[in-house]
C-alpha cells in the first residue's frame, strides 16, 4: 500500500495542507475544502485540477494539478509493464532541475513500492491552450516546441552524469521487449485499421517490422536526454494566460537516448505531413541554432540521417499505444494521425532504405 493518496478522491484537506507548506506555498495557511475535475488527454495517467480554498487570505494558489495512476486496467498494467509511472516520478524530481525546459514546478512526486501506486502535484499553468494531436499547430506553436526540444538536449548533451544514471539507461532486455511488442502490436493494428489507413502507409507499418529492432537501437544511441513521446497533446500553448509560450508535460518515456529521434518524431508524428513539408528545414535550422547557441554546435546535415530515421519512432510509438492502452474513437484519430505523419516522412526520405543500409547506430 502506498502512504500517500493514490486517488483523486481520496486526497483529505488535512494532508494536502501539509504537502504544500512543505513545499513552501502556504505558510500558516491551511486548506479548508477542496475539488477536482478531470483534465487532458493521457492514455496511461490520469490528471484532474483541484479548486482549493484556505482558512485565511493569502497568495495561495487556488487550483493545482494532480496526476494518477490511469484509471483503466490495461492502460496502467502496461504502464507499470513499462516502468513509465516510475520514470515520470524521478524525472520531476531529481532531473527537471538541471534542464533549461519549461516544465510544471513540482509540490509532491511520490511513487510506491509496486512501480504503479503514484502521486504528482503541480503548479495549474492555466489558462493555457493545450497541444491537440487531431488539429495540428501553427508554425509558431511548432517553433516554440522546437525551441523546448533544445532546451532538453543541449543541457544534457554528452553529460557524464547524466548518462551513468542507472533508471534511465536503455536496458537491452526493454528495448528487446519493445521491438517484439511492435511486431505482436502491428498484427492488431493492421487488423484495426486496414481499412482506414492508406495501403502506402501500412505497407510502411509492415516493412518496419523487418528492422524495428534497429529503429529502436537508433532511439537509445546515448546522446542526450530525451523525452519520447514529444508530440502536441503533451504541450500546453500561451501558459499562465499567455505570460509564457509553452511548457512540455508527461515524461513518462523520459531516457538517455538520441535527442533527434524526438525531432524526427515531433516533425513526422506530431504536427501533420503539409506543416512539415512547408516548413521542415526552418525547424531543422532552428533546431540546429538552438542547439548552438546553448553550446552544442549543429548543422542540418550533421543530423540529418538521425532526424529522419528518428521519424520512424512515431510510427513504432502509434502501433504499440494502438494495441496496449484503452480504446476510444479519440485514441483511434490520435494513433491514426501519428502513423500517417511518421509514414509520410518516412516516404518522402526513405527512411527504412537509409536505415537499412545503415551500421552506425549500433
Amino acid at each position: 500500500m502506498a502512504n500517500f493518496p493514490s486517488l483523486p478522491n481520496s486526497i483529505e484537506p488535512p494532508w494536502l495542507t501539509e504537502r504544500l507548506r512543505a513545499a513552501g506555498l502556504i505558510g500558516e495557511a491551511a486548506v479548508t475544502t477542496l475539488s477536482w475535475e478531470a483534465v487532458g488527454t493521457g492514455n496511461v495517467g490520469d490528471s484532474v485540477r483541484f479548486a482549493l480554498s484556505y482558512d485565511r487570505d493569502g497568495p495561495w494558489p487556488g487550483t493545482i494539478v494532480g496526476k494518477f495512476p490511469a484509471s483503466d486496467e490495461t492502460s496502467r498494467t502496461t504502464a507499470a509493464a513499462f516502468g513509465v509511472y516510475a520514470k515520470e516520478v524521478k524525472f520531476y524530481r531529481d532531473v527537471a532541475p538541471r534542464l533549461n525546459a519549461r516544465v510544471p514546478q513540482t509540490y509532491v512526486a511520490e511513487i510506491a513500492p509496486n512501480g504503479v501506486d503514484f502521486l504528482l502535484l503541480f503548479e495549474d499553468l492555466g489558462p493555457a491552450r493545450g497541444g491537440e494531436q487531431l488539429s495540428g499547430c501553427t508554425v509558431a506553436d511548432a517553433r516554440a516546441a522546437i525551441r523546448q526540444a533544445a532546451a532538453i538536449h543541449a543541457p544534457s548533451w554528452h553529460d557524464a552524469e547524466l548518462l551513468a544514471t542507472e533508471w534511465l539507461q536503455p536496458k537491452p532486455a526493454a528495448l528487446a521487449r519493445r521491438a517484439e511488442l511492435y511486431r505482436t502490436a502491428q498484427a492488431v493494428f493492421r487488423e484495426r485499421y486496414a481499412d482506414v489507413l492508406e495501403p502506402e502507409f501500412m505497407s510502411v507499418c509492415e516493412e518496419l517490422n523487418e528492422v524495428v529492432a534497429k529503429s529502436i537501437a537508433c532511439e537509445s544511441h546515448q546522446r542526450s536526454l530525451v523525452h519520447g513521446d514529444f508530440r502536441l497533446d503533451n504541450m500546453l500553448f500561451d501558459i499562465k494566460g499567455g505570460a509564457e509560450e509553452i511548457a512540455v508535460l508527461d515524461w513518462q518515456t523520459v531516457a538517455i537516448g538520441n535527442g533527434f529521434a524526438d525531432v524526427g518524431y515531433f516533425l513526422g508524428s506530431g504536427i501533420g505531413d503539409r506543416l512539415r513539408r512547408d516548413h521542415e528545414t526552418g525547424l531543422l535550422d532552428l533546431y540546429c541554432s538552438e542547439m548552438t547557441r546553448r553550446g552544442v554546435p549543429l548543422t542540418r546535415a550533421e543530423i540529418w540521417d538521425d532526424y529522419v530515421v528518428g521519424g520512424l519512432r512515431g510510427i513504432v510509438n502509434a502501433v504499440i499505444s494502438a494495441a496496449n492502452v484503452k480504446r476510444s474513437k479519440r485514441g483511434d484519430a490520435c494513433f491514426l494521425s501519428m502513423a500517417r505523419g511518421g509514414c509520410a516522412l518516412a516516404l518522402q526520405h526513405n527512411s527504412i532504405a537509409r536505415l537499412k543500409g545503415a551500421d552506425r547506430w549500433y
